[in-house]
């Protein structure tokens, strides 16, 4: 496989970037333990109410140009929404772009993941990547593995320059950064690069840096729930885990020092919601027997890395070498040393009281809870189902899921497979409708550990993976 081509982009439209795709969100389910204010409202609660109703960004697209999206789509689904009345052709664009419906009854007609300002803008943030759904259900918290980000900035942007409306940040910054190369991931470490790189280590905007190298790759957004169990952050857990970690996608040039220092406890609350979130319980049914049997093939092959479940659970946070694991080792690479020393030094890190591994060596075997629903796996999103995890050999070279299907048998996408990418994916937004395992930075390679138990073995640990 050939690795992905340092580039050094322009500064131009850098700024601009910074999208909070890559950041928080989760159902609002508060913990016991949150503290209650003046105000009558948790820490968490108060959070939640932050993520719905504070735009900290400058807005992406107004209700007017998302209602004209349909007309940049193919035939036959554009004369579908041209036909369709207004609620219909709302439904067909949310699943367009993998955009998910609010469950708060806040009367807005945003997007969850999009603030309403109130004058028909929409401001994006954290919950348009990591809300998402399974089997038909949203859950705020969970990945989007639907979310068409880089698609859907396309559309909005040749919709604004067709109604003569000017273009927003996003819009610029796409036309030189990848947003992301597959439905449901984005180029989120590189977004934290480049808005890093315009900032000093106290926070005040600083264009003189070096313009950093950017190794371009996709992640998949981790799931809120495994938040509170971690002690620091990230695929290979090198960052601290705290508020002012959370507010590095608001490093746009137009959020000053002062601002971002006033969002502080805002992002407090916030991070107080993501600590609130529980996993959600496998809906299906599930053989007890079988899963009481895979219990103890998980404890004696898996725990060691990924904790134990159940009254007295226990998780240490192993961070896997690389030349063990085996997974991509592009995530790892990507993320230059420089970049985790601005974090060590500076304000992120509290000025180096909150631990940065600046040399991470592999990367963190993530807690399981609520496995059973933040399909496809591994970091880049590449194995659609945890039958492939357990199956290596197995592990489709291409796949493209179905919206509302899920797979009890080999839980995770229902997904159809193929040894290439197919004829009939022609336009762009086809391809990324398509996980090509053979790009760079998406390799569904490694986590070979499973191919030491027998057959029975994998099936009854599948059966316990449900009940976690």
């Amino acid at each position: 496989m050939k690795h992905p081509v340092a580039v050094r982009p322009s500064h131009f439209g850098w700024a601009s970037l910074i999208l909070s795709c890559c950041f928080l969100s989760a159902p609002l389910l508060l913990g016991t333990d949150s503290a209650i204010s003046a105000d009558g409202k948790t820490d968490a609660e108060r959070g939640w109410r932050h993520l719905r109703e504070t735009p900290y960004l400058p807005p992406d697209f107004d209700q007017q140009v998302f209602e004209n999206l349909w007309r940049r789509w193919p035939e036959p689904l554009r004369s579908e929404a041209r036909d369709a009345n207004s609620q219909e052709r709302r439904r067909l664009s949310f699943s367009y772009y993998g955009l998910m419906e609010a469950a708060d009854p806040s009367g807005s007609t945003a997007p969850l993941g999009y603030v309403d300002t109130g004058d028909g803008n929409r401001v994006m943030n954290c919950l348009a990547c990591h809300a998402g759904k399974v089997a038909g259900r949203v859950i705020p918290g969970l990945p989007n593995s639907h979310f068409a980000l880089q698609s859907l900035t396309e559309d909005v942007r040749l919709t604004k320059l067709t109604m003569f409306k000017k273009l927003g940040h996003l819009d610029l910054a796409s036309l030189k950064l990848p947003l992301g190369s597959t439905h449901g991931t984005t180029n989120a470490v590189v977004f934290g690069v480049v808005l890093g790189n315009l900032r000093d280590k106290d926070m005040n905007i600083d264009r003189s840096r070096p313009e950093p190298p950017q190794m371009h790759h996709d992640m998949d957004a981790p799931p809120f729930w495994n938040f509170k169990k971690k002690r620091s952050l990230y695929a290979d857990g090198f960052a601290p885990k705290n508020h002012r970690v959370l507010m590095q996608f608001m490093l746009l040039p137009e959020n000053d020092r002062e601002t971002l220092v006033s969002w502080e406890d805002d992002f407090k609350d916030i991070q107080a919601w993501i600590e609130s979130v529980e996993a959600p319980k496998y809906p299906f049914k599930v053989d007890a027997e079988l899963a009481e049997h895979g219990r103890g093939v998980f404890e004696e092959n898996c725990s060691r890395c990924h904790g134990t479940y159940g009254p007295d659970e226990k998780y240490a946070q192993v961070v896997v070498p690389l030349e063990e694991v085996g997974t991509d080792s592009v995530r790892l690479r990507a993320l230059n040393r420089e970049h985790r020393e601005w974090i060590r030094d500076g304000w992120m890190s509290r000025y180096g009281k909150d631990k940065v591994h600046v040399e991470p060596n592999g990367y963190v075997a993530p807690p399981l809870d609520g496995i059973w629903a933040t399909a496809p796996y591994f970091h880049n999103g590449s194995v659609p189902t945890l039958w492939h995890v357990l199956h290596s050999p197995e592990r489709p070279v291409v796949w493209k899921r179905t919206e509302d299907g899920y797979d009890q048998n080999r839980v995770g996408l229902e997904v159809a497979e193929f040894d290439a990418l197919p004829d009939e994916a022609k336009s762009a937004y086809e391809r990324r409708s398509h996980f090509e395992t053979t790009k760079p930075g998406k390799s569904a390679a490694g986590h070979t550990f499973p191919e030491s138990l027998t057959e029975s073995d994998k099936q009854s640990l599948l059966e316990y993976l449900k009940t976690l």
